[in-house]
């Protein structure tokens, strides 16, 4: 049995539609609630996916342990262990491993859905190249929700994709770090355009257009990393 950890920052940021996408046979999921006091997983566990959340990337008063979530990302890095990142998951990815997140990017956010235009080394990524090949022509529709932004990628990273304005994917080592969110459905966006005072009302006729791609990516996406994880790795440490 391959165990996957699920990290949540936030009770508004669920797995959603991520959740039957990696519960594929003969993988096991393990939620871990930080806020409801949960310990962290083990950096020596199969695969680690580190959910989004209203915060930021640096916000330690406010959120403790955000500080241990970035040490276990260097740890991960270090020994090899597959971690995912989503929103503020990969921004807690670059800022942990020598990147730059800025809060409240002056650019603005970008809420709904965007293009995603992968790079050379998105195609050949084998977590995020399924992923772009989901799309069509030379771009694929993402959902997004986000205001803070990576702004410089840790050292040796790679560049995966970007929408017009930011950075949606990159790849240090053994971590991914999306800054879209491949889980979240249409209601899933309307709710959290609620919660921020964005446009709910923009989110439904976008996703009419943008949701069956978007769907499509995220389901990809999944898929595609699960088949990054090496199977019993974590049973076999423990042994």
């Amino acid at each position: 049995m391959t165990t996957v950890h699920i990290v949540l920052n936030d009770s508004e940021v669920p797995l959603e539609r991520f959740g039957p996408w990696l519960a594929q046979p003969g993988v096991e999921l393990v939620v871990h609630d930080l806020p409801a006091g949960d310990a962290l997983p083990s950096p020596d566990a199969d695969g680690i996916v580190i959910m989004g959340g209203r915060q930021n990337a640096y916000a330690d008063d406010d959120s403790p342990f955000l500080a241990e979530v970035r040490r276990l990302v260097v740890e991960c890095v270090t020994v090899g262990t597959p971690v995912l990142g989503v929103c503020l998951g990969a921004q807690l990815i670059a800022a942990a491993t020598g990147g730059r997140v800025t809060v409240a990017d002056p650019r603005g956010g970008e809420h709904g859905y965007v293009r995603m235009r992968g790079t050379a080394a998105g195609t050949a990524d084998p977590v995020l190249g399924p992923a772009l090949a989901a799309g069509s022509q030379d771009a694929a529709w993402v959902p997004v929700m986000h205001g803070d932004a990576v702004t410089e990628l840790p050292p040796g990273a790679d560049l995966l994709a970007s929408s017009d304005v930011y950075v949606q994917a990159f790849r240090v080592g053994s971590a991914i770090g999306v800054q879209f969110h491949p889980e979240a459905s249409p209601d899933l966006l309307e709710r959290w355009a609620r919660l921020t005072g964005g446009d709910a009302a923009a989110i439904r006729p976008a996703a009419a257009v943008a949701d069956p791609e978007a769907e499509a990516v995220g389901a990809a996406l999944a898929l595609a990393w699960v088949g990054t994880l090496r199977p019993g790795a974590e049973s076999r440490r423990a042994g």
